[in-house]
């Protein structure tokens, strides 16, 4: 390096940086282009065709006919669909209580493994063992459980004169979205936990020492020290699960199949593609899915960016 380049970087070292990182991300983003790029934009191509599953040699160009268009007094296409509607209710209701559910949990869960006790490790393992599990696995463990005939739970509740008459947990249009989501919590709760609690274990100790001698609670200490520090956590934990929750697909499908009252956007796009062979419609049906997600996303992350206390953006 010469030295007029040694100090234009020693004069503006924050523009060094953000060089230093964009050449540290390049090999990541080049990964991501040719992994995921292509594929997205062979979907976003095909949701403008009339592709068919059984032929996808020939095809035409259709425009925007799969997502709405207006023909014989008639609309038609994902956007004009009920079950599409259905579906993204659906999955918009799932992802905003699941999620909730989860940080409340996880985060409670997370306090309590943040103190000590013995056992501390052992229990800190043990906890992690739900999310540990493969999805399909919890998925078809979990029917067993709620199966109206053998199923455990049922058998539990009887037991206990909750219940008369066994239920088909999973098959039942008014208990089937609850039982996926309670079992959606089971498994993502200790994830949630555990990004917690290793923001718990990064927290200066000295504010806790303040409070103490200010005589600061143990309540009070939570919601004016512990909520306000754990926020970048709780925004990036909040984030990835409502990824994976916005395009919930294995463990509805594992537990409900097809069920009009449980499905989800990934899984009516599997429908169309798959069941009904049309490549074009089911394209267009996981674009219009990969926009709301990219939509709900940016604005979580501005969210989060935004200081309630002084309404601007950090």
């Amino acid at each position: 390096m010469g030295l007029t380049s040694m100090a234009s970087a020693s004069a503006d070292p924050g523009r060094a940086r953000v060089r230093t990182a964009w050449m540290f991300l390049a090999p990541t983003l080049i990964a991501l282009a040719v992994v995921a790029g292509w594929p997205l934009a062979r979907t976003i191509w095909f949701s403008f065709t009339d592709a068919r599953l059984d032929d996808l040699t020939r095809y035409g160009f259709v425009g925007l006919d799969n997502y709405l268009a207006f023909d014989d007094g008639e609309w038609f296409g994902v956007l004009a669909e009920p079950d599409w509607w259905n579906a993204v209710s659906v999955t918009l209701w799932f992802t905003v209580v699941s999620v909730s559910l989860e940080v409340v949990f996880g985060l409670a869960v997370a306090l309590a493994l943040n103190v000590r006790f013995p056992l501390r490790g052992v229990v800190r393992a043990a906890i992690l063992v739900p999310w540990a599990i493969p999805t399909v696995v919890s998925a078809k463990m979990w029917a067993w459980m709620l199966n109206d005939q053998f199923g455990v739970i049922n058998y539990v509740l009887m037991g206990l004169g909750v219940i008369t008459t066994p239920v088909a947990w999973t098959a039942s249009a008014d208990t089937a979205l609850w039982a996926v989501l309670i079992v959606d919590v089971w498994k993502s709760t200790p994830f949630m936990a555990l990004l917690f609690l290793a923001a718990l274990q990064m927290l200066p100790q000295d504010c806790y020492e303040a409070a103490k001698v200010d005589g600061v609670g143990p309540v009070r200490a939570l919601i004016h020290i512990t909520l306000p520090l754990l926020r970048p956590a709780i925004i990036t934990a909040v984030i990835f699960r409502a990824l994976d929750a916005l395009r919930i697909f294995d463990l509805i499908y594992v537990l409900t199949s097809n069920a009009r009252s449980t499905m989800s956007m990934s899984i009516y796009a599997r429908q169309q593609l798959v069941d009904f062979q049309d490549v074009g419609y089911g394209s267009a049906a996981s674009t219009l899915l990969f926009l709301i997600i990219a939509m709900i996303t940016i604005s979580v992350i501005a969210l989060g960016r935004l200081d309630f206390d002084k309404g601007a953006t950090r």
